[in-house]
């Protein structure tokens, strides 16, 4: 699999092991390009899965029978080994490695460590009045709204990306990150893994320099332009303004020369949310919410998925990019990985910006604008304007002076999302990421334009999305506060009558959910109106995430408002039980 930047796109995979058969989809995780690495998980059963030297014995033995060398190179946060093939070898002899680890029953899954790839795009301009991203009525993300409740304060977003340039807009709220990049040459440093995220550049002199089809580039110093999207320091009298401006940045490198590994970008994900990777000091400040602007071709691997896993049940929210190949982002990585934020890019105009990916995984829209429009040639900036600005270096290839820029992709469509969900968990710190991505999904508006194969809900709106999760039932609500218990595989109501009503309700009538419960992904939750028909608020999501309490917006224009109305909760699975502890209408 490979990983690009989301401005372009980027992806990568992680690797925990499971007890289940060798598992990774070989269609899927076939290699299609040179490999130099391989990640290997172990079932935890194995003595490979614990001890180093029985995995690289293990290693040598299945490259000998190959033909190839294989040597265990470290052990990862997630716990599989990397394995290098010692020098970059074609798809088919790596696919011959592969298929002797595949046929021992001991191993969980193995697959290529792939690398991702910087396309950002890079016009030119500055000042807040240019981002309309922000605050416009068509398609900005009703941010300033938001501001009157929460700026982010006390919330560390990591931004997993190329590192951070030093830029005086964004340097008050970045705290200590870390460069995950093993290898010198890509990390153009003098050396491997060290504590200074700063980003030396992601040029490429020449085309081909990075595998077949790549083109010599510029320096794209995109993590520092992600990292003012979401926390640009605010009403400093400079430059631009930050979605959640209270909140603390962390630089958490892993893509440099020719983008990013894998196996590096896997233990950045556990190292930034509090995991532990050998080998690397424990990271001092945990991010609760991490951006990842990358991305490329490819099913979401076992070890990519098991990182977000992991780095979800610590409590961090994993902001992805859907990716800017006009394509279902089902076909792209991390866009297909479970447990994440799927974020599509939309324009000025409210419609899909004509690159981002689409379809049935993506989970939400926000701003990621557009330099051109898609009739445009190629490679033109002809609408800078529409784009997302934000803060910039003016280096072509090693960090010049600092400048403002705007660029377009599902790389400024992420760190919306990451900033709002700062944003959410600064106002309520008891949110999981469950609650905080369907907190965003549930509060979007519909987009002003369209959006052909899907973007999720709607557009995020910062304003609606924080009101939700912090509002108490306002003056005038209607509440039922009697505990109704919720058994294993039952199904309770609570009801609550309605008088004095005139006509229908509204078409955004509001729904407030409190429901203690300690595995949420076994309830399904409806609104029923006073004639019977269902509204569904929650199915089964948020797996073994603890409660629900939330502000649902449903439209019930076509139901009389006066009878009695029912919250109807349904258990699905044995184990865990709850109660509905409160829940309100507002008309």
């Amino acid at each position: 699999m490979s990983v690009t930047l989301l401005a372009g796109t980027a992806t990568a995979a992680v690797a925990v092991a499971s007890e289940g058969p060798a598992a990774a989809p070989a269609a899927a995780l076939a290699p299609t390009a040179p490999v130099e690495n391989l990640i290997v998980g172990y079932k935890s059963s194995a003595t490979e899965a614990s001890s180093n030297t029985a995995a690289a014995d293990d290693a040598t033995a299945k490259g000998k029978k190959a033909g190839k060398k294989a040597k265990f190179d470290r052990r990862l946060g997630t716990g599989a080994a990397l394995v290098n093939l010692g020098a970059a070898v074609a798809p088919a002899e790596a696919a011959d490695v592969m298929a002797q680890f595949r046929a021992d029953p001991d191993v969980a899954y193995v697959e290529p460590d792939t690398r991702a790839y910087a396309t950002a795009v890079t016009p030119n301009d500055t000042e807040y009045a240019k981002q309309w991203d922000l605050f416009e009525s068509t398609a900005g993300m009703n941010v300033p709204a938001a501001w009157d409740t929460t700026t982010g304060s006390g919330v560390t977003v990591a931004v997993i990306d190329t590192g951070y340039v030093a830029h005086s807009d964004v340097a008050p709220n970045v705290v200590a990150g870390y460069d995950f990049i093993s290898s010198s040459a890509y990390a153009r440093d003098g050396g491997g893994r060290d504590s200074n995220p700063a980003d030396e550049g992601d040029w490429n002199a020449t085309d081909g320099e990075c595998g077949v089809g790549s083109k010599a580039s510029n320096s794209s110093w995109h993590g520092t332009h992600v990292a003012g999207t979401i926390a640009a320091a605010t009403n400093n009298s400079k430059g631009i303004a930050g979605i959640a401006y209270g909140a603390k940045i962390q630089p958490v490198r892993v893509l440099g020369k020719c983008g990013g590994s894998t196996s590096d970008i896997v233990d950045a994900i556990t190292w930034a949310s509090g995991g532990s990777v050998a080998g690397v000091p424990a990271n001092a400040t945990p991010a609760k919410v991490i951006n990842m602007s990358l991305g490329g071709p490819g099913a979401c691997g076992t070890s990519y998925q098991n990182a977000i896993n992991a780095a979800v049940a610590r409590g961090t929210t994993v902001v992805v990019a859907a990716g800017n190949s006009n394509a279902d982002a089902a076909g792209y990585s991390p866009a297909s990985c479970n447990n994440v934020i799927n974020v599509a890019a939309s324009n000025r105009a409210g419609d899909r910006s004509y690159y981002s990916n689409y379809g049935s995984i993506v989970d939400v829209a926000a701003p990621g604008g557009e330099t051109r429009r898609a009739t445009d040639t190629p490679g033109t900036v002809t609408t800078p304007e529409n784009a997302i600005l934000s803060s910039l270096n003016a280096g072509t290839t090693t960090p010049g002076a600092e400048i403002y820029k705007p660029y377009q992709g599902t790389s400024m469509a992420a760190p919306h999302v990451a900033g709002l969900a700062a944003l959410l968990k600064s106002a309520n710190s008891a949110l999981t990421p469950a609650q905080i991505e369907s907190a965003i999904k549930n509060n979007a508006r519909p987009l002003a334009g369209t959006c052909t194969g899907g973007c999720g809900t709607g557009l995020a709106d910062a304003a609606a999305t924080v009101a939700a999760v912090t509002s108490t039932p306002p003056t005038g609500a209607l509440e039922n506060t009697t505990d109704f218990t919720i058994g294993d595989n039952t199904t309770v109501e609570s009801p609550i009558t309605v008088t004095g009503k005139t006509g229908n309700a509204p078409s955004a009538l509001k729904v407030g959910v409190n429901i203690v419960h300690s595995y949420i992904g076994d309830l399904k939750v409806d609104l029923v109106a006073p004639d019977g028909s269902v509204y569904t608020l929650h199915n089964r999501s948020g797996g073994g995430t603890d409660n629900i309490n939330q502000v649902y917006t449903v439209n019930a224009s076509s139901e009389v408002a006066n009878g009695t109305w029912k919250l109807r909760v349904n258990d699905n699975a044995g184990g865990d039980t709850g109660k509905i502890d409160s829940w309100n209408l507002t008309f």
